[in-house]
């Protein structure tokens, strides 16, 4: 996603080296290796001036510099460097719970001359195929900006650098490095839903080749997509507040037309997450349907076979008592026994023999009309 404010950070030629090179504002991997204060640096006119190497530091130098403007970056920072900063500010308690407590839903609130911006990060994780999210606050006041990150997005100090490569726009002071944080966030947007169109793509590709473990997939992208809208949604409304009080804040006229191509982006981006938890939502009930004919279709075939089973069963029944009656017979006169009746009949043989077919013709008869045979 190219923005109006990306393009016009990008100047024709390197500026002055600048008195300390800027460290990268990316958290450490290791928490034991964890530093708070990643950076901290004090402008003037759109120039750093100087890098302190602590927040008590930054004040010393903050006040010696009356014109100046103070950028401080915090990851995951402690409880009492926040109330350093409460206190050498004039923080808003509140502010400063929530970016204590982090876990925040995106808003825009305003304590005095301090505006209070709490943002909503996210990053498409190639490999795992999934949407990392962070946190970030950001504390701005009429000389310093403050941000707080919770989590590994987004990477401020591409930011920083950008700004300080532009001192016409870093000289237009704190709401200059907002809004240049909005564009960011906004534009780390831009991965993230290109990566999830793929997947969905995926998705719909193996929901009609019957794989089973594509309900889990769309379960899991769905709540990853309510992330998403939790963390767009809310962005419209502050930008759009944001411009609202153009006048009444006296907002420089260039801001503003960054603040409005911020602001189109997050709402196209908005309409996309929409989108996709519509289309995630449709694939789920196909999903469902094509799990549900295929079940049906496997019990089908189960009482189809049953009923085959069943067939079979009626036939051998069948012929087993058919061949039961004349075993019956010739067992009972085949046991030797002296004295059992017809036994010195000359009409025995015969009759036995006879009596033999009878039932079992009968019985055929019988089963026949039953369809058994």
């Amino acid at each position: 996603m190219k923005s109006a404010w990306r393009r016009a950070l990008t100047p024709p030629q390197p500026p002055e080296a600048h008195p300390s090179p800027p460290r990268a504002e990316t958290a450490p991997q290791d928490p034991a290796e964890q530093v708070s204060i990643v950076q901290a640096a004090l402008y003037r006119d759109g120039v750093r001036v100087s890098a302190p190497d602590s927040l008590a530091e930054t004040f010393r130098e903050l006040r010696e510099q009356p014109s100046g403007m103070a950028w401080i970056g915090l990851a995951r920072p402690t409880e009492s460097e926040l109330l350093s900063l409460a206190a050498e500010f004039d923080l808003h308690p509140l502010a400063v719970e929530d970016a204590m407590e982090a876990h925040q839903r995106p808003k825009l609130e305003r304590y005095g001359d301090t505006l209070f911006v709490v943002l909503r990060a996210a990053r498409y994780l190639d490999a795992l195929e999934e949407v990392d999210f962070g946190e970030l606050h950001v504390f701005v006041g009429p000389d310093f900006v403050i941000t707080v990150r919770h989590g590994a997005a987004p990477d401020l100090s591409a930011v920083r650098h950008r700004m300080e490569e532009t001192p016409e726009l870093l000289k237009l002071g704190p709401e200059a490095v907002l809004y240049a944080i909005l564009d960011a966030v906004v534009d780390g947007y831009a991965p993230v839903v290109s990566g999830v169109q793929n997947d969905i793509d995926e998705i719909e590709t193996e929901v009609f080749r019957g794989d089973p473990a594509v309900s889990r997939r769309i379960y899991e992208l769905s709540r990853e997509m309510v992330e998403f809208q939790r963390a767009t949604r809310p962005l419209v409304g502050m930008l759009h507040g944001l411009i609202a009080g153009f006048s009444k804040y006296d907002t420089d006229e260039e801001l503003q037309r960054y603040l409005r191509d911020v602001a189109d982006h997050v709402t196209h981006t908005s309409e996309r997450v929409d989108v996709f938890r519509q289309a995630l939502s449709d694939i789920l009930t196909v999903n469902a349907t094509l799990v549900t004919q295929q079940q049906n279709a496997e019990m089908r075939a189960l009482a189809e076979a049953g009923f085959e089973q069943n067939e079979e069963i009626k036939k051998i029944s069948s012929w087993a008592a058919i061949l039961f009656a004349p075993t019956l017979v010739g067992t009972i006169y085949g046991m030797n026994f002296e004295h059992m009746p017809e036994l010195g009949w000359s009409l025995g043989y015969p009759f036995a023999i006879g009596l033999m077919g009878i039932v079992c013709v009968s019985l055929y008869v019988i089963f026949k009309r039953r369809d058994w045979l």
